[in-house]
């Protein structure tokens, strides 16, 4: 993977107002399929005081926040530790690609900690996120006969895929054609055209990809029945333990 960063994005992380344990860039930069003018889709987990989660006030577990950084459209997300935890306990495979991504911006011990604990939530059932997720941006491409949105269509079903045979979260879409052999032969084209423009329309027989994504729905219902994965995450208790002592420890 060798996607770079169009900035130096750490310090944003000086500027949070509490501590931060990990921060990842995700999108189209995790995806490997960036354009010139894309945005920065920075995301996180922070770590709130336990004083605010123990007093009468709601905590603020997730911060979201938009703003122009020298020129470059910047996206920030996080999410306190607990929030965070709790969504991976869920089927979400969105966190657990920013958790595992690549493109990291600030790492501590407990990101690392938390990285190592993330194959005890993976379960066959991780399935329904990707299926659900390709369904979404398909309807929105068929809305707006956009390049973005198929080739988000396709990247979540292999990720699904792969998933499924390997046990193992890998979100680039350059890096799955050369690991799912049913990918169509035409997504190199595909990817190289989005490079060039963010919101361009996708130059395609209709048929066909509406052909190839329902194939590829198919591959991920066969790889989901003959998967390994366990039908419920086995990490809970390791999880918890960690909530607590990273919170405790400040």
């Amino acid at each position: 993977m060798t996607d770079t960063l169009p900035l130096d994005l750490t310090p944003v992380i000086a500027e949070q107002p509490d501590p931060v344990l990990f921060a990842t860039v995700s999108g189209a930069h995790l995806y490997g399929f960036p354009s010139r003018d894309s945005d920065v889709d920075l995301r996180g987990v922070h770590l709130l005081p336990a004083a605010d989660l123990v007093g009468l006030r709601e905590p603020e577990e997730t911060r979201s926040r938009m703003w122009d950084r020298d020129g470059v459209e910047m996206d920030l997300v996080t999410h306190d530790v607990r929030k965070f935890v709790r969504l991976m306990l869920r089927r979400n495979g969105y966190v657990l690609e920013q958790l595992l991504s690549p493109l990291v911006v600030h790492t501590t011990d407990a990101h690392r900690e938390l990285t190592a604990l993330a194959p005890g939530v993976l379960t066959a059932h991780h399935a329904h996120h990707y299926r659900g997720f390709a369904t979404t941006q398909w309807r929105l491409f068929e809305k707006t006969g956009e390049l973005k949105p198929l080739l988000y269509t396709f990247r979540v079903l292999f990720t699904g895929i792969r998933l499924m045979r390997s046990g193992e979260v890998q979100a680039h879409l350059p890096t799955l054609l050369g690991e799912v052999a049913e990918a169509p032969a035409y997504l190199p084209e595909l990817i190289a055209a989005k490079v060039e423009r963010e919101h361009g329309d996708a130059d395609v027989d209709h048929a066909r990809v509406e052909a190839d994504v329902e194939r590829l729905h198919g591959v991920l219902d066969r790889a989901q029945e003959a998967s390994e994965l366990p039908d419920a995450p086995r990490g809970y208790d390791a999880l918890h333990d960690f909530v607590v002592r990273v919170r405790l420890e400040g």
